[in-house]
């Protein structure tokens, strides 16, 4: 049976994850502490700490792997553009800024899709928190199960 107990603490699983911008990795450090003290109390509260902490690893991951592609992007596009800056004594000193790469459009667009996905998430963390504190069990879209 869900109480009013447990639908608090499913709550606050989820809307640890928010300490991040307080605390770094709170965003895994909360939900796991709430979630270890009190899975034990109820299947509900399980499932819900499983879901806020598998679904925090998966975004760390996906996040990992845009920058993995999108830096790399960045570092060629400034060193293909390296003469930048042209100072010639104190007589001439002037900008030299060519056409951006078609690299930097591309890296640009996925930073642009990481700031789409961190609005998303802030919205399933609320969505999963609303979802706990009615009583109802909530799936976080895209997560990849790594605890079960």
């Amino acid at each position: 049976m869900i109480n009013n107990h447990h639908k608090n603490i499913a709550t606050f699983i989820h809307l640890s994850t928010f300490s991040r911008f307080i605390i770094p990795f709170g965003n895994f450090i909360g939900p796991l502490i709430l979630w270890a003290a009190n899975k034990d109390k109820s299947s509900f509260i399980d499932e819900h700490g499983k879901q806020a902490i598998n679904f925090q690893i998966s975004i760390l991951l996906y996040c990992l792997i845009i920058g993995a592609i999108t830096i790399p992007f960045f570092i060629f596009n400034f060193f293909n553009g390296i003469d930048f800056i042209d100072f010639n004594g104190f007589h001439d000193f002037h900008f030299n800024i060519g056409r951006p790469s078609p690299l930097l459009y591309f890296a640009g667009a996925l930073g642009g899709f990481a700031i789409l996905a961190f609005i998303l998430e802030i919205v399933f963390i609320i969505t999963a928190s609303l979802k706990a504190r009615d009583g109802e069990l909530y799936k976080y879209p895209i997560t990849i199960k790594f605890l079960k």
